[in-house]
């Protein structure tokens, strides 16, 4: 008995490696599924690489399944050479970049109140803050409504409507719920500080990885978002941003061979590689940047699990 005791002790003590002694088939089973499920986001991906690098014959032929028949970069140079692709990822970007600062100022100062016991009218803000989360008005009237506005075909109909998110705020109360000390604010308080200095001083540089958080949220949103861009945005083209721009340019792929493509960078070629090539342009910044801030998205999703 002693010595099996010790057996145990060892499979489950020191750095782990001994704790797996047996390989089971509900094992196996579990990690085929997994390989399943990674395959069926891996393999469409190669999928579109490798037809954006191939030859229009070999796509065509329908040759090319996850290596490229033949490099040609033909596709990547016509997308770079049509300026209006050019412009929309650099318009895009600065949108994003305004939406996710903006969205992180207002859901701070939405939150940032409703964590005060003293504050009037608590429970009636929070119900409101929180209705839209619930309950939406609707395509068409949310189209009046802009219309009435005169924000349609204006870049803040693309910014102003989103800014705020009541999940976000709900992760942004939790933090600021379990992560201020309320002893801090009243300190400052006796110092003579009032309330935005203890935002702006004492609040906003302790919150710091829930801001990150946020930023990411609002950013990854808006880039991959585009039907704001097409229900609202009909008349001014240079409103179009990149994610919408590809829609358009694949959903005409079928009826043109060039794909939508300006006359100056159009190229005669196989509308499917081009597809290709314009889905990888557009997805290369989020390829980018991810694997950086993965560890932010993680740590939103946890923040966001803590009760306030």
């Amino acid at each position: 008995m002693k010595k099996k005791a010790e057996i145990n002790n060892e499979n489950i003590s020191g750095d782990g490696t001994h704790a797996v002694t047996h390989f089971k088939v509900s094992d196996a089973i579990m990690m085929l599924i997994i390989a399943l499920l990674c395959a069926t986001c891996i393999f469409p991906f190669l999928h579109i690489i490798a037809k954006s690098l191939s030859e229009t014959s070999a796509v065509a032929a329908q040759k090319v399944f996850f290596w490229p028949v033949g490099f040609n970069f033909d596709a990547y140079g016509a997308i770079m050479r049509d300026g209006r692709i050019t412009y929309s990822i650099i318009y895009s970007a600065i949108v994003t970049v305004v939406f996710a600062v903006l969205g992180v100022i207002v859901t701070l100062f939405a939150a940032y109140p409703i964590t005060k016991k003293d504050l009037p009218f608590r429970p009636v803000i929070t119900f409101l803050l929180m209705f839209p989360m619930y309950f939406g008005a609707g395509l068409i009237p949310t189209y009046l409504l802009y219309n009435s506005l005169h924000m349609l075909d204006t870049v803040w109909v693309l910014v102003l409507p989103l800014l705020f998110s009541t999940y976000n705020m709900l992760v942004m109360k939790s933090f600021l719920s379990s992560n201020i000390p309320i002893s801090l604010e009243e300190s400052a308080f006796l110092d003579g500080a009032g309330y935005f200095r203890i935002l702006f001083k004492i609040v906003v540089p302790l919150s710091k990885p829930i801001i990150a958080t946020l930023l990411l949220f609002y950013a990854v949103g808006r880039w991959n978002s585009y039907g704001d861009n097409m229900y609202y945005i009909k008349l001014n083209e240079n409103l179009k941003m990149i994610n919408y721009l590809l829609y358009q340019m694949v959903s005409t792929a079928n009826d043109s061979q060039n794909l939508a493509m300006s006359e100056a960078s159009a190229v005669t070629t196989n509308p499917e590689v081009l597809q290709a090539a314009a889905i990888m342009v557009t997805t290369l910044p989020i390829l980018v940047v991810y694997p950086f801030v993965q560890k932010h998205f993680v740590k939103g999703a946890m923040i966001g699990s803590v009760k306030g």
